[in-house]
């Protein structure tokens, strides 16, 4: 096919990995300049014009179907579609969005090699927007640039050929000069779906593509900063004094002054004469350090001068004094050795994609600050500037990521499918250069943040040489941050490629046999604890490592922040967040996109938050009988930067709340202090929480915002009471028994196999016969790890467990004998009834159901197995309950206040809750287990006006109280595919397995939250109503 030239564009070439850019300015740190002062403290500039808004638009499902010519300057365009810039075009109702993992979004519908594009379907975008200069910008240089296109762009102005791009999420300036004119100019840009360098875009992300990031144009005056480089230069670990390292670009000739403040105290000013190689090295004593404890920021204020000596341009640039260095293998900050406490940041947004708000980016800075994350990975490409500017203001240290992902060519070639040709970049020199011009602009655009301390090269890439060059030519621009990249661990052919050993998933035992080697890079996980669902169990194996003593482990990254879901109506009209495939996208890989321990839908935490914030405290407090222990993990800030409170409970009741003085233990120590509450005698379970909280208002949190507790159980007293007898009456019907009280009856039968009938007031409780249950619904890590496959058989023992062809005793009738299922005992205070199950396993395994009716009410339970060789660990050992939907309160006394599972409980407070049914049903993207609480005492489940079921037990149970059972979670799809609800589902738990999350394909449940049904189970709770 042939490809007609469109004034100087060549689309031939955007099959080319050599060709990638064209006529594109060279990369300059992120900033604005504005030509008076008064300009500058508004955030106005005169000489720039934002270009976002509606934009002409056509669109072709490839390139032979686009509209030839419409970038010349006669062809009228006004009469075309409208589209929002920026916003990528299948969010706007054109193509689709289309999620995919490690595999090419092209993968089987067309036979394309590494560098060669679709032809068939290969989206083409054409903008145009017609513009008119303002008069303070008119008659000077001009400029256009675009923050981020998806994946290729030509661009033209007024009919002539500007230039052309790729590299999705990097700026591109390009001159307008020559082809500017007064009035209405045309700003024509073709964008193109997928390019050769779409091959080293393979994250795992949805696809989409146009212009989804601002544009601007900026007029040139006569002197203009073209790039700033900062940085702060300290020697040795003398951290008294640093060097302001200052290099200036500028075109014009004049004088730049430089101010650097520390608010509002000039600490100096300097003037430099603009030449090349300007620069200014100025040394700063006692400079207040920034740190994601402390992140102190001061303002380098430059003004340029014309060399008449009046100013003509302003910008100012923010200034972190900080050291991040390597030294005896530990990564240190400011002398300090650090510990990330990370999450993967894909820029998402449920409502325009990966066009994200400032308010959605601050949104979710605040989130994680609040939440104790300390450090953010830019996964993987540059985010928006503003990400890195509010890192630098709210205190996080970022991994700053390239723009390369080639997943799927060495996933392919690690399977066998391909051969070593079909990697990517590996050792071909045809892709090298255009990988290095990426790395470049990277390092260009965000140099001057002091947030950012580790340069990432790209991710999932395999390795080889072109990657090891990468790695020196970063070293060579920037001596002052470190290099990092993942790939190595698969190709160590470089192993210098990266400064510190990093990895993804790597089990802590991995970990430890990696620093068992003795003296060795620092390790970190720049992806762990896979958060698809329910998942981040055993966060706290992680983070225990990590704070060892020097560790050489330093951190992680949890994967990742947000669910990468879209808000779409079903089609009954109802908003739900989408996953990969409901868009009709194929090849997809469906609900892979949701990982998040945010929901992108309103961008709020997940149940999983509470683990991660408890996990990632940098206070830790441990409180026993006899005294509490204060460890300050922070490395600059003392803990008498906060207010702490310690608050006493009983049986989950708050008794008291005071604020403790003294409590300033420095940093990097541990202090003990001694109970702050006299012993007592008087009956009940004492719980007593510290808690540190902030003293004043922070950028990211109120005062009084919580972020560190410790809780401990300080007394339980027994009141050595029982409750007294009540008298009862046991009625022994040919098929039923029947026990009655006052104010309850209940009916036990051997024709249904079960309770039938709990009467309370006048009142049926119950509307199903309680079973024994062995299962929950699968969440997404069982369906990575087969865990259904695996442990099946207990699903069908929960469905169709049976007490036909069993009895606990026999008695004869005419033809033979009959088996008695249930047999009874009347005791003095309670009759007992004892239900046998056949569990319809094999091999054959049974258990008992009995219940202990007294004549209050109470109806203590108990669940029975014994071991049976053969079969596997079971999900869950439990009664499930089914009682009208009117009973849609929740009340316990337990851990709250977010659901809580056997290895992820660390974040939550013994206290009680209260909520709905409907509120236990997180928002996962697929239906699944979920809404648990651990170490509940009680629970109630009531209507509106209080009455319903009250469940205890001695021994602290799991408790589940949900509008749906296991088997609805496990059938649904998407939450519209939930049927109506009729009943509350209440299970009460003697052990569930927990939902691990080292990672979500294939890693199982650490064995020591896997059930052990080897060995006998039994589970105690009473029911009664109320």
């Amino acid at each position: 096919m042939r490809y007609h030239t469109m004034a100087g564009f060549d689309y031939a070439k955007v099959k080319d990995p050599t060709f990638f850019q064209e006529n594109v300015l060279p990369p300059h740190a992120s900033g604005k300049s504005y030509p008076t002062r008064e300009e500058m403290l508004a955030g106005e500039s005169s000489l720039a014009l934002k270009l976002d808004g509606l934009w002409k638009f056509s669109y072709a499902k490839n390139y032979a179907s686009a509209i030839p010519g419409f970038e010349k300057e006669d062809y009228d365009c006004t009469l075309w579609d409208e589209i929002h810039v920026p916003a990528h075009i299948q969010m706007e109702g054109y193509d689709l969005p289309q999620y995919a993992n490690t595999q090419y979004p092209w993968d089987g519908r067309e036979d394309v090699l590494p560098g060669e594009i679709p032809q068939r379907f290969n989206p083409v975008a054409s903008y145009v927007k017609y513009f008119e200069l303002p008069e303070a910008m008119q008659n000077k240089p001009l400029r256009v640039e675009f923050e981020g296109v998806e994946s290729g762009m030509a661009l033209w102005l007024n009919g002539s050929y500007v230039g052309y791009t790729e590299d999705s999420f990097s700026a591109h300036d390009f001159d307008l000069t020559p082809y500017v004119k007064p009035g209405v100019n045309k700003l024509a840009a073709q964008v193109f779906k997928w390019t050769s360098s779409s091959w080293c875009e393979d994250q795992d992300f949805y696809r989409f593509s146009g212009i989804f990031r601002s544009v601007w144009l900026y007029a040139i005056p006569e002197v203009h900063l073209e790039d700033l480089s900062v940085r702060t230069l300290f020697e040795g670990d003398d951290f008294s004094h640093a060097d302001l390292d200052v290099k200036l670009t500028a075109s014009g000739a004049g004088t730049a002054v430089l101010t650097l403040k520390d608010g509002d105290q000039a600490l100096f000013t300097e003037t430099v004469e603009l030449k090349e190689g300007a620069c200014l090295r100025r040394r700063v004593e006692q400079p207040k350090l920034w740190s994601a404890e402390e992140p102190v920021l001061y303002d380098l204020e430059i003004v340029l001068n014309n060399p008449a000596g009046q100013p003509v341009e302003y910008r100012t640039q923010k200034v972190g004094f900080r050291k991040f260095e390597m030294k005896n293998n530990r990564m240190l900050i400011n002398g300090k050795r650090v510990v990330f406490k990370g999450v993967n940041r894909h820029e998402f947004s449920a409502v325009t994609g990966r066009a994200c708000s400032y308010a959605e980016i601050e949104q979710d800075i605040q989130t994680m600050k609040q939440n104790n994350i300390n450090a953010v990975r830019t996964s993987h490409y540059q985010n928006q500037d503003a990400l890195y500017d509010l890192c630098d203001r709210y205190g996080l240290y970022m991994i700053a990521e390239n723009n390369q992902e080639t997943h799927g060519t060495w996933d392919a070639y690690g399977s066998g499918v391909r051969g070593e040709d079909f990697l990517l970049p590996n050792d071909r020199p045809e892709w090298k250069e255009m990988l290095m011009n990426r790395m470049r602009a990277t390092y260009q655009r965000d140099k001057n943040h002091p947030a950012v301390v580790i340069w990432s090269l790209g991710n999932e890439s395999f390795g080889g040489k072109t990657m090891y060059e990468m790695s020196n030519m970063v070293r060579q621009l920037d001596d002052t941050r470190l290099v990092h990249y993942e790939g190595v661990f698969w190709d160590p052919r470089y192993p210098q490629t990266t400064d510190m050993e990093s990895r993804m998933y790597a089990k802590v035992t991995d970990i430890e046999a990696y620093l068992a080697q003795g003296d060795v890079r620092p390790f970190i996980n720049c992806e762990y604890s896979h958060a698809m669902g329910n998942s981040c169990g055993a966060l706290h194996k992680y983070t225990q490592l990590a704070d060892r003593e020097n560790s050489g482990y330093q951190g992680g990254f949890i994967w990742d922040y947000i669910d990468q879901s879209i808000f779409k109506k079903d089609r009954y009209g109802k908003w739900f967040q989408a996953y990969g495939g409901d868009f009709g996208e194929r090849p997809t890989d469906y609900n892979f996109s949701g990982n998040g321990i945010a929901y992108a839908g309103d961008r709020g935490p997940s149940p999983k938050m509470q683990e991660v914030k408890f996990c990632y405290q940098n206070i830790e407090v441990t409180v026993d009988a006899a005294a509490f222990r204060v460890w300050n993990k922070n490395l600059f800030v003392s803990t008498g930067r906060y207010d702490c409170f310690a608050l006493l409970h009983k049986d989950g009741d708050l008794v008291r709340e005071w604020k403790l003085e003294g409590i300033d233990v420095p940093p990097e120590s541990k202090q003990d202090f001694p109970l702050p509450v006299e012993q007592t005698s008087a009956p009940g379970e004492y719980a007593l929480t510290i808690s540190f909280r902030l003293k004043a208002d922070t950028l990211w949190a109120k005062a009084g915002h919580e972020v560190a507790f410790g809780q401990g159980i300080i007394a339980k007293i027994s009141a050595g009471t029982k409750p007294k007898a009540a008298p009862f009456v046991v009625t022994c019907g040919t098929h039923n028994i029947g026990v009655r009280g006052d104010h309850f009856d209940a009916l036990f039968s051997d024709l249904n196999g079960g309770l039938t009938s709990y009467r309370y007031a006048g009142k049926e409780m119950i509307q199903e016969i309680p079973r024994p249950n062995f299962w929950r619904a699968p969440i997404d890590n069982d369906m990575g790890n087969n865990m259904a496959g695996l442990r099946g058989q207990w699903k069908l023992a929960s469905l169709y467990a049976t007490t036909k062809g069993l009895g606990g005793k026999e008695i004869p009738n005419p033809q033979g004998t009959t088996l008695i299922n249930p047999v009874h005992q009347v005791l003095e205070d309670s009759v007992v009834i004892t239900y046998l199950y056949n569990l319809q396993t094999t091999p054959a395994a049974r258990c008992s159901l009995t219940y202990r009716v007294y004549g209050d009410g109470r109806i203590q339970t108990t669940l029975h197995y014994d071991p049976v060789e053969g079969l596997p660990g079971m999900p869950e050992f439990g009664v499930m309950f089914k009682i009208d939907a009117d009973y849609d309160h929740v009340e316990w006394y337990g851990n709250g206040p977010a659901e809580t599972y056997w290895d992820r409980q660390h974040g939550a407070k013994l206290g009680k809750y209260h909520n709905l049914v409907a509120d236990n049903m997180a928002r996962y993207l697929v239906p699944q287990e979920c809404g648990a609480k651990t170490g509940v005492r009680w629970a109630k489940v009531t209507d509106r006006k209080g009455r319903g079921l009250l469940f205890t037990a001695e021994t602290p149970m799991m408790f589940s109280a949900l509008p749906y059972t296991p088997h609805e979670l496990e059938n649904a799809r998407h939450p519209y595919e939930l049927p109506p609800v009729h009943y509350t589902v209440i299970r009460a738990i003697g052990v569930q397995m927990g939902v691990g999350g080292d990672d979500s394909w294939g890693a199982p449940v650490h064995p020591e939250y896997i059930p052990d049904a080897t060995k006998p189970m039994d589970f105690t709770f009473t029911f009664q109503g109320i």
